[in-house]
């Protein structure tokens, strides 16, 4: 069942068009990608999700709730977890958990026993009587999340939610995202981190200048794109030399230096790619690995987007 249904939505500011027409799905289960570069229209489409900007053209069904027609009955299916958030320093964890929990109308012996479902799942027991100001940085996201949770929201509409998190912080957030996403709940996650979004993502939107790029499957995403083979050259001779001489083959584009060699993208058949390693012999590489590197993420992004402003 589909949880989150963006219909062709648009939105301008002024001269601006922020979002043009976009739409896509994220249903019940799944964790749905949302990437594209910084101004491209992200936040306003997910503010337009949570019900905090209006589109000028189309609409968003959350559980069947037009956001447009039913914004306080989409509203209370909605967890949104922004990209920045209030928290007043000076409060501490369970103080700031139940004010949460009041505004959303929960009382009594309920209020106690959501207030400990989500310190649970988000494992903030012992953190209940600290002040959110001596909270790490990772902390601080959990403690958000656990808000965003108090109401049980079908749809999940996470804005960066990894940004500026240390490495353990991140894997421990994606091992939540994750099981949220097991709860049968849908997520719709913004992030820059692409390698994150690939390993936790079954699906993924990409927006550019407000227009949609690609929408689907990952799998589907990256076959959408222009089939080109990627390559890690090492050589004897070093990665200066190998990088000089694949700028002067035919069929070779893209060519990055990583670690010891060189990356580059190859648009020729198995004939050219054989002339390929026939001619880096013959100029003297001594090539010891030649070998091909699936599409990733990032390739896709490169490749769909094109890093203009609006």
């Amino acid at each position: 069942m589909t949880s989150l249904a963006v219909r062709g939505i648009t939105k301008r500011f002024g001269d601006l068009t922020a979002v043009d027409d976009v739409a896509f799905e994220v249903r019940g289960g799944e964790i749905c990608g949302f990437i594209g570069p910084n101004g491209a229209g992200k936040t306003t489409t997910m503010r337009i999700c949570a019900t905090l900007e209006l589109p000028d053209r189309g609409d968003v069904l959350v559980d069947g709730r037009s956001v447009l027609e039913e914004p306080r009955l989409a509203r209370r299916r909605i967890g949104f977890m922004p990209d920045s958030y209030g928290a007043y320093a000076n409060t501490t964890v369970l103080e700031y958990l139940d004010f949460f929990a009041r505004a959303y109308h929960i009382r009594g012996p309920q209020k106690k026993q959501t207030i400990e479902r989500v310190v649970a799942f988000t494992t903030l027991d012992s953190m209940l009587e600290k002040e959110i100001a001596s909270l790490s940085k990772g902390m601080k996201q959990r403690l958000c999340l656990a808000k965003t949770l108090l109401h049980d929201p079908a749809v999940l509409i996470l804005d960066e939610p990894a940004a500026g998190l240390d490495p353990r912080a991140r894997v421990e957030l994606r091992e939540l995202v994750r099981a949220l996403a097991d709860m049968g709940k849908a997520i719709l996650l913004s992030s820059h981190i692409l390698s994150e979004l690939a390993e936790m993502c079954s699906s993924v939107v990409v927006i550019e200048r407000g227009k949609l790029r690609g929408v689907g499957t990952v799998g589907e995403v990256m076959k959408s794109v222009t089939p080109r083979t990627r390559f890690f050259l090492r050589a004897l001779a070093g990665a200066e030399a190998a990088e000089r001489a694949l700028l002067e083959r035919p069929h070779v584009l893209d060519v990055r230096r990583e670690r010891d060699g060189v990356a580059f993208e190859f648009e020729g058949g198995p004939e050219e790619q054989a002339e390929l390693l026939a001619a880096l012999v013959t100029a003297g590489l001594r090539p010891t690995e030649l070998s091909p590197r699936e599409t990733d993420l990032e390739d896709v992004f490169l490749s769909l987007t094109e890093g203009k402003l609006q």
